[in-house]
């Protein structure tokens, strides 16, 4: 490991995980690296919960609050809530361990934007952080951090922490070393000054994280992958997404309303997302370019390609093949992908000001509009709003996107009422399903209600749809924004009862 830590002070801090896991105590705030599945610290999380397990054996408490970028993985978050030894976490989660005990209500969960956490962090909403557990690629001879895989809110975490410990981790590559550019502005309100970046592949900032040697307790060595699943070809629902949104930008170039390059991108992760990236791989588009959180196998292979210029986020995430891809192509990608901390990916002014094309996914919207990404039935957690609504309120074009069924049609995507609301109808404009695309843009509601159940629901829930909306303006107590109040959510209610959300019309009208 000595070409990984150059500075003779930081190695003489080397010690082992379980070694290093014992300055972390019961009821400590831990800030923790990690971004989707990328960069986040290998080794003491299950130490850690080693030593938890043991501390409950001796029947003393032994719960930590764990803050992160976003999500990380079993190693971490499943490690740690198995053996109960999570008291709140904070931002985004997405492990079926720390989900079935978040939804059973035994450890808190706190869903905040991804934009803001750190920005809280720093203004003491959090009290202090006790430790930072930072994943980092290499230590430089100036005591100078190299970053791993993702940013996230490292540096935050380093700035706050009063104590550090670092994992240095071989396995990243080094063709990372140069990729970053980490925003130094530590002044809080009413002092802060605008981030000067009016291009996504402006550098405003310094290639590597900085701390103070005094506040570093322990330097781990590790050797170990990040944990992402392999690339799944898009299916046929997504690309019918996909195929339906790209033709819409097409036609929005067309309008003048967009450059022909069109204007960067945001997109979120997962089938649709790389769906929409091959598309555009297939499509006319060219010179592209990203302000995004996330770099999945999609965006990259449009990087590699040639089809965009450049792109700009907080984190990979890509499975096996795409990092052998990256590193194939490391030379070349170098100077096309920059990784900022979310603080600046997900910053709302920049996303104003560069005009962003937002594309995220949802679980459901309803009639007017508004869209839940984070609740099944309104009461269980999924994975979080995540940076959604950084993007949303502030895009030049909010996009959601979902199959138009769910559960094999037994729930409708879209519905009267959403059972639980992350983005109101003001921050939407755009929903796209396999059924089609829905332009809300300058509609009212009952406008918004019509076109996207003539687009966007499948035609096993239309007629249901169309009866709700004919009755609930017929009744309702007000004609603005329609609705039928003992009705509005009771698709949700029949799928708890029935486990579908089919009426006896829907059914017959399938039939």
């Amino acid at each position: 490991m000595s070409d990984r830590i150059r500075h003779p002070a930081f190695a003489a801090r080397r010690m082992s995980a379980e070694q290093a896991a014992r300055h972390i105590r019961h009821d400590m705030t831990v800030g923790m690296s990690g971004f989707t599945g990328a960069g986040y610290p290998k080794a003491i999380p299950g130490a850690l919960a080693q030593h938890i397990t043991d501390a409950h054996g001796r029947g003393e408490p032994f719960r930590i609050r764990v803050l992160t970028g976003a999500s990380t993985a079993p190693e971490l978050d499943g490690a740690l809530a198995r053996v109960d030894g999570i008291e709140l976490r904070v931002p985004f989660q997405s492990d079926p361990e720390l989900r079935s005990r978040i939804n059973a209500g035994k450890l808190d969960y706190m869903d905040i934007h991804l934009g803001q956490l750190a920005e809280k962090v720093r203004y003491g909403f959090f009290g202090k952080i006790d430790v930072a557990v930072i994943e980092v690629s290499a230590i430089r001879e100036d005591g100078s951090l190299v970053p791993s895989s993702s940013v996230g809110n490292n540096k935050t975490w380093l700035d706050m922490a009063d104590a550090v410990i670092l994992e240095v981790n071989r396995w990243q590559p080094d063709a990372l070393d140069g990729m970053h550019d980490i925003f130094y502005d530590t002044a809080l309100p009413p002092y802060r000054s605008p981030i000067p970046l009016t291009h996504p592949g402006e550098r405003v900032g310094d290639p590597y994280l900085q701390v103070p040697l005094e506040k570093v307790i322990a330097v781990v060595e590790t050797d170990a992958p990040d944990r992402n699943s392999p690339f799944k070809a898009p299916d046929a629902t997504s690309k019918a997404i996909a195929e339906h949104l790209i033709d819409f930008l097409r036609f929005e170039v067309r309008q003048g309303r967009i450059p022909a390059n069109l204007l960067p991108i945001q997109s979120g992760v997962g089938n649709i997302a790389n769906a929409f990236m091959q598309g555009l791989g297939e499509s006319e588009f060219t010179g592209l370019t990203a302000f995004t959180e996330v770099i999945q196998d999609g965006m990259l292979e449009l990087i590699i390609s040639g089809k965009m210029d450049l792109a700009a986020a907080t984190s990979f995430s890509l499975s096996p093949v795409g990092i052998e891809r990256f590193l194939e192509h490391a030379d070349v990608l170098r100077d096309k992908i920059i990784l900022r901390q979310q603080g600046v990916s997900n910053h709302p002014e920049l996303v104003r000001r560069l005009g962003c094309i937002a594309l995220n996914g949802m679980i459901e919207a309803d009639i007017y509009g508004n869209v839940n990404s984070t609740h099944l039935m309104g009461t269980q957690m999924m994975n979080g709003i995540g940076g959604s609504g950084d993007f949303a309120r502030n895009a030049y074009l909010s996009v959601f996107m979902a199959p138009s069924t769910a559960k094999n049609g037994l729930i409708s995507t879209i519905v009267p009422m959403v059972s639980h609301v992350d983005h109101t109808e003001h921050d939407v404009s755009v929903i796209v399903t396999d059924q089609g695309l829905a332009d809300l843009r300058m509609l009212s509601p009952r406008q918004r209600a019509k076109v996207i159940v003539e687009k966007c629901v499948h035609p096993s829930y239309r007629d249901m749809l169309a009866d709700y909306i004919e009755r609930a303006t017929a009744t309702s107590y007000g004609k603005h924004t329609p609705h039928l109040l003992p009705e509005a959510l009771s698709w949700h209610e029949r799928y708890l009862v029935t486990g579908s959300m089919f009426g006896p019309e829907a059914t017959q009208a399938k039939d």
